[in-house]
């Protein structure tokens, strides 16, 4: 079976169509998306790579219905989010998408597993905040607070946080960027391990090419379209990156 009969054969999860987004201040129209078109894949970790400027956040925060498109389509496997209200899209976060974003926004008067099980209380099928750390090493850093972890452990607290509520998209905006290169691939492999323990379609943005190769597609953006999209044959551990 080739590459596109195999994606063919994969159930979607999210499909966007012809997503444009254009921001108005004044007379001044700034085009973030141009006609966007992508796939993402049931259990599929994809890197969308591009420099600032290229849409990549703005991507992904109309994925995740933290905002809207101008025109176009995004369609969740059976629902159609074009046109949805914003009690609509709260619900569509709440229920089916976890985010980490570069700065980890912990709460510091609570522990790791109670920063956790805030999300836990409000999920329709949560993981145990125990549980969601486990998956991403910290279980024996469970009660300690954000002072007293690293950043890079406070990012997988962040992880831990957005896959408790079990999540079918995980999206990261940068989620190493604030991190150097050998902690930053330890939340690698965090998000790597969530991808396949729990099957969870995961989308990373990041500038950094280097991380593509640990992805089953990268997709390229530039100047607010997709420049390109490349398929890995395999994957490459986390551990073996090296920037």
């Amino acid at each position: 079976m080739t590459a596109n009969e195999q994606k063919t054969a994969m159930a979607t999860t999210l499909a966007a169509r012809d997503l444009t987004k254009v921001y108005r201040t004044g007379e001044i129209e700034v085009h973030a998306l141009r006609g966007v078109d992508i796939d993402f894949y049931e259990g599929e970790l994809i890197v969308i790579l591009g420099p600032s400027g290229s849409g990549k956040s703005t991507l992904l925060n109309i994925i995740g219905g933290l905002d809207t498109p101008t025109s176009g389509s995004v369609r969740f496997r059976d629902h159609e989010l074009t046109g949805a209200d914003e009690s609509e899209l709260t619900r569509f976060r709440r229920d089916h998408v976890g985010f980490v974003f570069q700065f980890y926004n912990l709460i510091p008067s609570l522990t790791a597993e109670e920063n956790v099980a805030l999300v836990t209380e409000i999920a329709k099928r949560p993981l145990p905040p125990a549980e969601a750390l486990g998956i991403v090493g910290l279980s024996e850093r469970r009660h300690h607070f954000p002072a007293q972890l690293s950043g890079g452990e406070q990012q997988r607290v962040a992880i831990a946080r957005a896959i408790a509520k079990q999540p079918e998209l995980l999206l990261c905006d940068e989620p190493t960027g604030a991190l150097d290169s050998k902690t930053g691939i330890l939340v690698l492999e965090a998000i790597n391990q969530v991808n396949r323990e729990l099957g969870t379609t995961t989308a990373v943005i990041t500038h950094n090419t280097v991380i593509g190769s640990m992805a089953d597609r990268v997709l390229h953006m530039a100047d607010g379209k997709v420049a390109g999209i490349d398929e890995n044959r395999e994957r490459r551990p986390a551990a073996e990156l090296a920037w």
